[in-house]
């Protein structure tokens, strides 16, 4: 089991490498952008550790894949394998195991870490191998590959919405609608083939506007039950949910800018910081925003012209 995971860890190292990102910066980054988004939520709404909880679950559900699994089981036998399974998915969770403690949510932690336990018992796929209807086949490539891999996110998020509504609690409401968007801003992580980007036949300035425009009419179908049920159980806080909205507007125009600022290769270093760095001062897209823009402009002006 130790080769296993020296291997998982240079797997994950080669990962960041790859992604443009030291991994001097990369350990200290991602803590940092966790421990603020964890105290976002629980800052917000008083119900933070159930969806803290339900965030925790989703992650670590990702080891239960039937095909990765058959294969450990070939490699190892039914006891080390066992272990194995425990040990990676406590792992997995020990970044919110450690935040919970830090909470004094003593007892929800001992939970989740019970769930996480009673998960490696099965093995489940997270991909659904079954046709849905959705608007997105029309405009391939992020949404329809995105929204198939995280489908399940979708209902957590208007679950805590119809929570948010039970109890009064116009933070929570926020909190499913920026879990959409999160959801949302992921699927531009990854970089489409020259080809798809040429076949849309359009100038530089004109395929990121086409782009743009999509990512936002999709995010909004996706959130709009949310944003519906919230503008009518909390109508008074409406100008305050506006702002949210736009603020999701921003961060998943910049994302798409920033995507292709570097096409045809993924995003490097500089724009994944610069990123970090909006999120902790969010009125500096404003700045990035037409930085990006420019620099997407001059790489899509190889391939679109």
């Amino acid at each position: 089991m130790k080769e296993y995971f020296q291997l998982q860890f240079k797997m994950l190292n080669r990962k960041m490498i790859d992604f443009g990102m030291p991994l001097l910066i990369g350990y200290t980054l991602l803590p940092i952008i966790f421990i603020l988004l964890s105290n976002y939520l629980f800052e917000k709404t008083e119900f933070a550790n159930y969806a803290y909880g339900l965030l925790a679950i989703s992650f670590v559900s990702k080891l239960s894949e039937p095909k990765r699994n058959d294969f450990l089981k070939s490699i190892f036998n039914k006891d080390k394998y066992r272990k194995l399974r425990i040990t990676e998915n406590l792992i997995y969770c020990l970044s919110f195991t450690l935040y919970l403690i830090y909470q004094k949510q003593f007892i929800f932690s001992a939970i989740l870490n019970l769930c996480i336990i009673f998960i490696t018992l099965f093995n489940f796929s997270t991909n659904l191998n079954v046709t849905i209807p959705t608007p997105f086949n029309k405009k391939p490539f992020e949404f329809t590959v995105g929204f198939r891999k995280t489908f399940f996110i979708f209902p957590i998020a208007y679950f805590l919405t119809y929570i948010s509504v039970s109890v009064g609690n116009f933070n929570l409401g926020v909190f499913s609608m920026l879990l959409i968007g999160l959801t949302c801003f992921s699927y531009y992580s990854k970089i489409e083939n020259e080809y798809f980007v040429w076949n849309y036949n359009l100038s530089s300035k004109e395929f990121l506007i086409e782009k743009t425009k999509t990512c936002l009419i999709y995010f909004t179908i996706l959130s709009l039950p949310v944003i519906i049920t919230l503008s009518i159980s909390f109508f008074r806080e409406i100008d305050i949910l506006i702002i949210f909205i736009l603020l999701c507007y921003a961060y998943l125009t910049a994302i798409v800018l920033a995507k292709y600022s570097s096409f045809p290769n993924e995003m490097n270093m500089s724009q994944g910081i610069l990123i970090a760095i909006s999120f902790m001062f969010p009125p500096i897209l404003l700045v990035f925003i037409p930085l990006f823009y420019s620099q997407s402009v001059k790489k899509l002006n190889t391939v679109l012209q």
